[in-house]
């Protein structure tokens, strides 16, 4: 099932299963349903009246009264200061283990300070990351989610090194948990006390529950027993009843009434975080402006699984508004000091106020999409008050009423404002050197809303000498015009742009996208087999080869020695890096991705190198469990005479590509091995000579795999014609 299908279906069954019968108060008739539920709504709509403005703010407390009396609610956790860090917990980044701000690949090194000093500039700093190891990545082979963990560069020790770093710069790590990847390794030990093992080694203060509402009954004692503090995050709407022990939770894909409404879950528990999110838009001020409104929190994710999906400056420089305020005024976002949807002058504009600690504080934000610049808010005047106007960063340009005070500003398009009112004692003595601060963030304040690009590139491929015969274990195919059709399935780890183009359809399921490609080939020689043990073992023995991260390179040897008995079967746990110094060693280089789907379909552009239906005995369909040596399906050759393109083993291609966060390239062929059990793995088994797959690249630890190796190929003379 598409992967977006299935969040919505659970966010309409889960919502339904939580509206408690008797205790959701009746629309008032001024105002068709200011306050109910709705299938798929976990924000509660607020009326477009301002009329009816008190009336709904006295039905919310209501509710929150009984809601909490029915649940015999239990705020004990929520108490306990290990865990006081989560309600400062604004901003979270969605980071992808192998993301080039994060691990440098050519270094071969984490570098969490550049990381996050991107992010200081960028966004105005995380509060938090969540550390993302394994999807899109996962079913390639047999290692499950904690193993992508395990494999990082350095393993769990140098993860350990890089959570260490970011957690002493005040930013809180998560590990993610899957709990449908139940189709790879199996774990010795259940899936919780696997993660809680995770938990334990890497020393992180959160779990993010993937498209899961909670997590189970008992791993919040399990927690508790390895390491205080550790909070649960879910992605998928948070029952009711489970607020009392995760402390926070994603608002993904939350709809919105025209006047800002509530978030329930906030409004039931105040310290509880949500983190609005909706990684598909360009267009983030919806889940800005409801996080400004409900005093809670962002999820910042532009790398959607190697899909790029850029903030705007516009949104960006929103954020670093917002940051500095919410931090330093977290204790009173987090209290019960909030009155939503108080009166303002202009329209589209909305506010709420929040009081605590002798001050009052108006969050602000502008529904239109011009700017606004003037009267904003009537406030009750209080002595020895002053009023300042926190997004500018300067005192408040105030008028004189009847017992009221009149405040103005400016309000950017579909942007935010803030002011605050207190005596000097309650602003604290720091009070002018924060507000200087957001003078100097609103003076670099850019509202472009243009999609900032990202272009991907691809290596260079650098072709050998022209050889004037064919090599031995090699066949020619000549040049030509080829009309050539690659198949790729609609996963969000996207295609070969990083950004998404308008027609394609990113998601689970089992949609494929097609991209015609009319290529013009010069004669080559190809590797009628993949290069075997034997092959390669040769090559170390004469060159010498060392890789310089030797993490899981021929991981299945044995004292440096093929195993016993597969030296004519396909060399695995090499990465791309090595693929290329054999070819190098040999005289020659990788196939481009075309040149490896022409060699195993031929001139017909059939789907299987042996023809356009599925055969028995043509080639390794995993009933083995493993590989096969590269000669033992003769009946399965391509028309070119090439053995083992389709099953076996995965094969590299020379089609690097990167934007400069993601790099990655396209494998062909499929491989022995298949992971069961989700829509989420990359696709396993044999693939037709016309599918790729966009492998994910991180680290040779990571991208060494059981199921993948290669063949090489040469540059023939021109004078060559196939022989």
């Amino acid at each position: 099932m598409n992967k977006y299908r299935l969040h919505r279906q659970f966010l309409w069954t889960l919502v339904a299963a939580i509206a408690i019968p008797g205790i959701i108060p009746q629309a008032q008739a001024a105002d068709p349903a200011p306050f109910r539920f709705e299938p798929g709504k976990n924000m509660i709509p607020a009326p477009r009246d301002p009329a009816v403005w008190p009336a709904f703010r006295t039905q919310l407390k209501e509710w929150r009264d009984t809601t909490r009396h029915q649940l015999k609610y239990s705020d004990a956790l929520y108490r306990r200061s290990d865990f006081a860090w989560s309600t400062r917990n604004f901003s979270c980044c969605f980071l992808m283990l192998c993301d080039e701000t994060f691990y440098d690949p050519r270094q071969g090194m984490y570098t969490p300070d550049a990381f996050l000093d991107h992010g200081q500039r960028e966004f105005g700093g995380y509060d938090s990351v969540i550390l993302w190891q394994a999807y899109p990545r996962i079913g390639v082979d047999e290692r499950n989610q904690f193993d992508f963990y395990r494999d990082a560069p350095g393993g769990l020790p140098g993860l350990r090194k890089a959570v260490e770093a970011m957690q002493r710069r005040g930013v809180r790590v998560y590990v993610a948990y899957n709990p449908w990847d139940t189709g790879t390794r199996r774990e010795a030990v259940s899936d919780a006390d696997a993660l809680v093992e995770m938990v334990r080694s890497l020393q992180v203060d959160g779990i993010f529950l993937d498209t899961l509402t909670r997590g189970g009954e008992d791993l919040r004692a399990k927690l508790d027993a390895v390491r205080p503090g550790v909070i649960l995050e879910g992605e998928l709407a948070l029952p009711l009843d489970r607020v009392h022990d995760h402390h926070a939770s994603w608002a993904q894909w939350f709809g919105d009434s025209e006047t800002p409404g509530v978030l329930h879950h906030k409004w039931l528990e105040p310290r509880h975080m949500q983190h609005q999110v909706d990684r598909w838009l360009y267009d983030h001020t919806r889940e800005l402006q409801a996080a400004w409104m409900n005093g809670s929190g962002i999820m910042v994710w532009e790398n959607v699984f190697a899909s790029w999906i850029p903030w705007s400056q516009r949104d960006r420089s929103i954020l670093r508004a917002m940051l500095p305020i919410q931090r330093r005024y977290a204790a009173i976002f987090a209290s019960e000091g909030w009155t939503p949807l108080v009166p303002t002058r202009a329209p589209g504009v909305y506010a709420s106020l929040w009081e605590g600690s002798g001050l009052r504080l108006w969050t602000v934000v502008n529904r239109n999409k011009k700017p606004v610049d003037g009267a904003l808010l009537d406030v009750p005047t209080r002595e020895a008050d002053r009023y300042f106007d926190l997004v500018a960063g300067q005192e408040a340009k105030q008028q004189a009423a009847d017992k009221t005070i009149i405040l103005s500003g400016r309000l950017e398009p579909r942007g935010i404002g803030a002011f605050l009112a207190g005596s000097a004692p309650a602003r604290g003595n720091d009070f002018s050197k924060f507000l200087a601060a957001q003078a100097r963030i609103n003076s670099d304040a850019n509202f472009d809303t243009a999609t900032p690009k990202r272009e991907t590139t691809l290596v260079a491929v650098q072709p050998t000498a022209g050889a004037a015969k064919v090599p031995s274990g090699m066949v020619a195919i000549s040049g030509g015009t080829v009309e050539l059709k690659i198949e790729m399935r609609a996963r969000e780890c996207g295609f070969y742009e990083s950004m998404p183009g308008p027609n394609h359809k990113l998601g689970g399921g089992n949609n494929t996208e097609i991209f015609p490609r009319r290529v013009v080939f010069k004669p080559y020689a190809i590797d009628e087999t993949p290069v075997t043990n034997a092959q390669f073992a040769e090559f170390i023995k004469a060159s010498g080869y060392a890789p310089k991260q030797p993490d899981k390179f021929l991981h299945h040897w044995r004292d440096g020695r093929p195993p016993a008995g597969k030296g004519d079967h396909p060399v695995v746990y090499v990465d791309l890096d090595d693929a290329r110094a054999y070819a190098r060693w040999a005289g020659k280089r990788l196939p481009t991705e075309e040149e490896w789907q022409y060699a195993a379909q031929g001139t017909d552009g059939r789907r299987y190198p042996w023809g356009n239906a599925m055969q028995p005995d043509c080639a390794n369909d995993g009933k083995t469990s493993g590989t096969t040596p590269v000669k033992a399906f003769p009946k399965g050759r391509s028309p070119f005479g090439c053995y083992d393109m389709c099953g076996n083993v995965w094969q590299w291609t020379e089609s690097e590509r990167t934007d400069g966060r993601t790099r990655f390239c396209m494998i062909r062929g499929g491989s022995y091995f298949t992971a069961r059990g989700s829509n989420w793995y990359v696709d396993g088994g044999l693939r037709p000579a016309g599918f790729t797959t966009k492998f994910l690249l991180c680290s040779p630890s990571l991208d060494r795999c059981g199921t993948v190796g290669f063949r090489c190929v040469v540059d023939l003379d021109d004078s060559l014609s196939r022989q």
